[in-house]
């Protein structure tokens, strides 16, 4: 009875915590100690695939769904009509250690609906991650959600224990969460991000100076917005994101395309969600930030305050900004190069290198992988697709989109030869 009593909270509370994407991790390296279970490797974690190639995953549930809060857009919200349930913090231990040891999982995610007040929450959240630290000589990767309004004694001990903290500011804006969650403070979400900001570089510092210097959130904290549930423009939402990159040290800022679940005024109507091209244009544009150089308001602006849907951003970008091109890749910064669309942060670094050895013609670019049907526009070479025939950008655009239409087309005949 015992175990189907755990099985049955494991599979509302799981449910529950599909609606937090800010889980994956970075940059943790803790060690395998004292012949210890599990090792948080520093390629990455959950839910995603590692440099390697492998595919690894972490258990990923609430505490509880319980909630004191009644945030319109949440699912848990203390006036939705769902089936509630908490775990213990034995049992959420005990389930960890089982499915590692059965190859289920390489860490753990962990969130949780607010029990009774901040710090009673994140006290058992701080819990969980002691236990299976020091009782249970668990090593693997723990990644924890700092709760908003808990004490800063409890954000440090949570730090001591897991690899990544990570505090979800939920709504783009203030006046959006003052909306749809009244009940919330945004100067409570800000809080504990500075304390951890400020407690990571500290205890970095310190590692320098005494390399025996404890671990604390060693993979760093990162957040999630939630999109599409108020009416914030992607400059608003990109601005934001770029706030927290600048000011709090962020890893990651995580965009969650709002579902309509409920019938509410202030929110999208059932049966009209987020399209998801709209989060891969926010992720792609958040990329281009903070490993390519791009300013937000390179990417949108006052005239264009919202990425295009039918092209990606440095796409957008480009066309926008044609006098930048045609581009010369044998003598051009590699600021430049990484800029043509269809060339990546590591092609771009591969045509700086072989160039070295000889003067790069189209075949040499093909070689190295990039997307030449795309970056043929915006080179200077001798070619019928060069700029110096004055193509326009509407003309550029729809070369691309026609070309990516006819090989999508071509792809989808050729599955179904196969049949």
């Amino acid at each position: 009875m015992v175990h189907e009593r755990v099985m049955e909270k494991l599979a509302i509370l799981a449910d529950a915590a599909k609606y937090d994407v800010s889980c994956s991790s970075s940059n943790s390296n803790r060690k395998n100690k004292d012949q210890g279970l599990g090792n948080a490797s520093a390629h990455g974690i959950c839910h995603a695939y590692t440099e390697d190639g492998r595919c690894v995953s972490l258990l990923k549930i609430l505490l509880t769904n319980h909630c004191i809060f009644d945030c319109a857009y949440c699912v848990s919200r203390k006036s939705n009509d769902v089936k509630r349930a908490a775990f213990t913090v034995q049992e959420v231990v005990d389930l960890t250690i089982g499915f590692y040891r059965r190859n289920y999982i390489e860490g753990l995610f962990l969130s949780s609906g607010i029990f009774d007040n901040p710090d009673f929450t994140m006290e058992r959240l701080v819990r969980i991650a002691k236990k299976l630290r020091l009782e249970e000589n668990f090593n693997g990767y723990i990644h924890l959600k700092a709760i908003p309004g808990a004490s800063d004694e409890l954000l440090q001990q949570a730090g001591m224990y897991a690899d990544r903290l990570s505090v979800n500011v939920e709504m783009p804006t203030e006046q959006s969460l003052k909306l749809l969650a009244p009940d919330k403070n945004h100067k409570d979400v800000i809080k504990p991000m500075v304390y951890l900001k400020n407690g990571i570089s500290e205890y970095k510092e310190e590692k320098k100076k005494n390399y025996k210097t404890p671990l604390f959130a060693p993979a760093g904290q990162s957040t999630q917005m939630v999109i599409g549930a108020t009416k914030e423009n992607d400059m608003e939402i990109l601005g934001m994101a770029n706030y927290f990159y600048e000011q709090m040290n962020m890893r990651r800022v995580y965009y969650s395309g709002y579902v309509p679940i409920s019938y509410d005024d202030r929110l999208p109507a059932i049966g009209t969600p987020v399209p998801m091209i709209r989060e891969n244009r926010l992720y792609q544009a958040d990329w281009l930030v903070r490993f390519y150089g791009f300013n937000v308001n390179e990417i949108v602006g006052f005239d264009h305050p919202n990425l295009d849907l039918d092209i990606d951003p440095k796409l957008g970008w480009a066309l926008r900004n044609l006098h930048q091109f045609p581009v010369d890749i044998n003598t051009a910064e590699l600021e430049l190069i990484q800029r043509i669309p269809g060339i990546g942060f590591l092609s771009a670094k591969k045509i700086v290198a072989a160039r070295k050895f000889k003067r790069l013609q189209a075949y040499d670019l093909k070689k190295l992988g990039i997307a030449y049907s795309r970056a043929k526009y915006f080179l200077a070479f001798a070619s019928p697709f060069s700029l110096q025939k004055d193509l326009s950008s509407i003309q550029i655009k729809n070369h691309i989109l026609n070309f990516q239409k006819s090989k999508y087309q071509n792809n989808f005949s050729n599955q179904l030869a196969l049949f």
